[in-house]
């Protein structure tokens, strides 16, 4: 068959990489560059030299992410530890503690807080009990935050621990964060392992040596004939012999193929079917609302927070705790040198919506990025995401069809693939492995969808 794939993330690689040797496939991608969020630039070390640094996608673990494993693996894609600390800094400092037991007191002042206190009991508590929540917080359709109010959790846990932690995790703020619903927010730190409370017990995180783009080279250098690069999609039409698209950056062309993959943001999708798009794909593709984001690469450590014992891999840093006097901006600063392992003079720094701008003199680059809101709208939309795959020969995937991540991207590429007759090897084996698996169920056949231009 002849099949389009519009979007180059980890959700069209992986649609291409397992399509690519049995059908004619065409690889769309409306930037100069492939990865989505796969971006590794060049940062100089201070030694004169670089290092290469990532600004979207950096970790992943073993355990949670088999798709990805499986294709770095059979790819020859090297990787390395990397270490995933959490630090929480509020009102420039006048909270911060490190995410184990000995750095809870690198402030310490925190020793004389009740509330801190009250904070480490909670924290004990939700990571023994949060599982036995589940049926309550499914019955009653409850959001995290309503769940844990109603069953007397501190302000200081949820506020400087458990929600900042998530908001860290899926790059939302805190007030959205405690409208996640609970049960999905329980599902996912049980199958990430995030209730150990013995860190040793944690999935161990993994980066890609050199950045990113090498997995991203590794995979394109397969079907580099086969890519449209800087070559929007501008248009899809469904017809009696296939789909019509129309694309091109400055010179409109068109071509008919048998499938389109739409690897795509939902809203860029739905832009590009216009008029044709069925009601039905309106509604499930309408439902997954985005939150962009600013990342920043400097070298500035006003970022982190002020306490060097404090500083951890992941740092949220808030100008105040969110439930005092309504929204509180927040920023996430990661320290790429623990991440990525890079050696350089000065800390090479990623900050998501800093609360200040880094001084200029010390800013490599920015660049922005948009993550999926996991609403109640959006995993309804998620459910019901089955009924419209394959309808009139258009699909449809990404990370959006899970949890957001890398791996739920690629299970979802993987997914369409195989509903389109070209499983990866490896695909039987990981299904009930992967939560991110389970979610894109419903691509599989014969869910197929009838298409009804409404």
């Amino acid at each position: 068959m002849k099949i389009a794939i519009i979007g180059s993330g980890i959700a069209g690689l992986s649609a291409a990489y397992a399509l690519y040797r049995d059908h004619e496939i065409t690889l769309f991608e409306q930037d100069d560059r492939l990865g989505g969020h796969s971006h590794t630039v060049d940062m100089p070390d201070g030694f004169g030299g670089q290092v290469a640094v990532d600004t979207g996608f950096i970790v992943y673990n073993t355990h949670n992410y088999p798709n990805l494993v499986h294709l770095f693996d059979a790819t020859g894609v090297a990787t390395e530890a990397s270490d995933m600390s959490f630090a929480v800094s509020i009102g420039k400092g006048n909270t911060e503690y490190f995410g184990d037991m000995p750095g809870m007191f690198a402030q310490r002042r925190n020793l004389l807080r009740p509330s801190h206190w009250l904070m480490i009991r909670d924290i004990m508590r939700f990571y023994k009990e949060a599982p036995s929540y589940l049926e309550k917080a499914r019955e009653a359709d409850l959001s995290i935050g309503e769940l844990l109010a109603g069953l007397g959790y501190s302000s200081a846990f949820r506020y400087r621990h458990l929600l900042p932690m998530a908001g860290a995790i899926w790059s939302t703020p805190v007030e959205q964060v405690n409208e996640f619903p609970a049960e999905s927010f329980i599902n996912f730190f049980q199958n990430h392992r995030l209730l150990e409370m013995d860190l040793q017990a944690r999935p161990v995180w993994r980066t890609v040596s050199g950045g990113s783009r090498s997995y991203v080279d590794r995979i394109t250098r397969l079907f580099a004939d086969h890519i449209a690069m800087g070559c929007p999609v501008r248009s899809a039409q469904r017809t009696e012999d296939g789909i019509d698209i129309s694309f091109g950056a400055e010179i409109l062309e068109q071509a008919t193929f048998d499938e389109v993959i739409f690897a795509c943001h939902p809203d860029q999708a739905l832009a590009i079917l216009g008029s044709g798009a069925s009601t039905a794909e309106r509604d499930v593709l309408g439902s997954i609302a985005y939150e962009k984001n600013r990342a920043i690469l400097h070298t500035d450590i006003n970022q982190m927070p002020r306490r060097k014992r404090a500083w951890a891999s992941w740092n949220y840093i808030a100008s105040r705790e969110a439930h005092e006097d309504g929204p509180s901006p927040v920023a996430l600063t990661y320290w790429m040198n623990k991440l990525q392992n890079l050696n350089t003079a000065e800390p090479a720094l990623l900050t998501l919506n800093p609360l200040e701008e880094p001084d200029p003199a010390k800013v490599i680059g920015e660049w922005s990025y948009d993550h999926p809101q996991f609403t109640r709208a959006a995993l309804r939309g998620q459910r019901t995401l089955g009924e419209i795959q394959g309808a009139g020969g258009v699909w449809f995937c990404g990370a959006w069809c899970g949890h957001g991540f890398h791996e739920d991207g690629a299970a979802a590429g993987f997914a369409v693939a195989k509903a389109l007759g070209s499983p990866v090897p490896w695909s039987d084996r990981i299904t009930e492995m992967s939560p991110s698996a389970e979610n894109a169920a419903p691509l599989a056949p014969p869910l197929r969808g009838v298409y009804a231009a409404e």
